[in-house]
């Protein structure tokens, strides 16, 4: 068995629950085989590798320890991970990745060479990348990971002439969309969108039941035009609505349960996003999922706030001068300017292709090592 490969599937289904900590999988292994497992619990619940060596107990002692990422050196709302590692008695540690934390980046590994316990760093180091890139971003810059999703068809429409959208995707792709949302700490889209789609914005299982956890549901409305009947609104899990205008109390979605609206500068007649990335990381948001519409991520790619592209073409073709288009903004007028993704993927969804790639060379750059 690949024992880093479980650590990894570990931390991946841990994905959505453990910010602003990182998603992170533990497997302890001993005689050739694991004796405990752990991942990140919500904030303030154990680390992976402590987790890992509680429920594996004295059987820890001369094994070795698998973990998606260096253990922590530092404490925080828990102890740390080395000091719980070199308690158990465990012989050796390997370590996909080191950890990008500023508190850490390195201690963690060096602690616990200097306490005798040999380490090994770098097996399945691409894929933990991916695991923890918001928490890297997050941790050095204070700001959220900010991944754009759109869906659009052959010509690059998301939207018949009519304003009809749905669906431009298939059940495949649209049940992807779900899973993303159950990763990320909040998802975004305009006041348009939120006008024309009425979209719920939650997480759901295949079953089509909402999730126990909800990402943030962000609306940006410069003139507070968001109806107190949004579907949303009756939703399960929390909505903000970021507005420019006067009194934010006054606007119809204002008293909703679940609902709170905040007044941020529009130095040109809209939100200011990067003012509005800045409150959410205040907030702890590590991860923003922007679902649209055109005049947001056109906004977004304008201003270089965007991190990642999860791009959905459907084999449709929908055609019209007057249909819209995924970003719109001021775009580029060269096209030696124009933003080419790097570390592109690309996954089929039934009939369906996703393209998965980065704004920036290794998804950011907030990675020392």
């Amino acid at each position: 068995m690949n024992y880093m490969e479980r650590a990894l599937t570990l931390a991946r289904q841990a994905l959505g629950s453990t910010s602003p900590n990182p998603s992170v999988g533990a497997v302890v292994v001993k005689n050739a085989k694991i004796v405990a497992e752990g991942w990140t619990q919500p904030p303030g619940g154990e680390h992976a590798e402590a987790m890992a060596l509680r429920l594996a107990g004295p059987k820890a002692s001369g094994g070795t320890l698998y973990t998606s990422l260096e253990p922590c050196n530092h404490s925080g709302r828990t102890p740390p991970c080395t000091e719980a590692i070199i308690k158990s008695g465990v012989a050796e540690v390997h370590a996909s990745l080191p950890d990008p934390n500023p508190h850490v980046e390195g201690g963690g590994i060096r602690i616990l060479e200097e306490a005798g316990i040999r380490c090994v760093k770098g097996e399945g180091q691409g894929e933990a990348r991916k695991l923890v890139e918001a928490f890297a971003k997050y941790t050095r810059t204070g700001s959220p990971f900010v991944t754009a999703k759109f869906a659009m068809s052959l010509d690059g429409k998301i939207a018949a002439r009519s304003g009809d959208s749905k669906w431009i995707t298939g059940e495949e792709s649209r049940r992807f969309v779900h899973q993303l949302r159950s990763e990320v700490d909040a998802v975004m889209v305009g006041i348009n969108t939120a006008l024309a789609d009425d979209p719920g914005l939650t997480a759901r299982d295949s079953d089509g039941a909402p999730l126990p956890r909800q990402p943030l549901r962000v609306v940006v409305d410069s003139n507070g035009r968001m109806p107190g009947n949004a579907r949303m609104l009756s939703e399960p899990g929390e909505t903000l609505i970021v507005t420019s205008s006067g009194d934010e109390q006054s606007l119809d979605a204002a008293g909703r349960p679940g609902t709170s609206i905040v007044r941020l500068p529009a130095p040109d007649g809209r939100v200011d996003i990067a003012a509005l990335l800045e409150l959410l990381g205040t907030r702890e948001v590590t991860s923003v999922l922007v679902e649209g519409g055109g005049t947001l991520l056109g906004s977004l790619f304008d201003l270089g706030l965007v991190d990642k592209v999860v791009a959905f073409v459907a084999p449709v073709i929908i055609g019209g001068q007057s249909a819209p288009s995924p970003v719109a903004g001021a775009g580029i007028e060269n096209m030696a300017d124009a933003l080419r993704l790097k570390d592109v993927e690309i996954s089929r969804f039934g009939a369906d292709v996703a393209i998965i790639g980065y704004c920036k060379i290794g998804g950011d750059v907030h990675w020392n090592s």
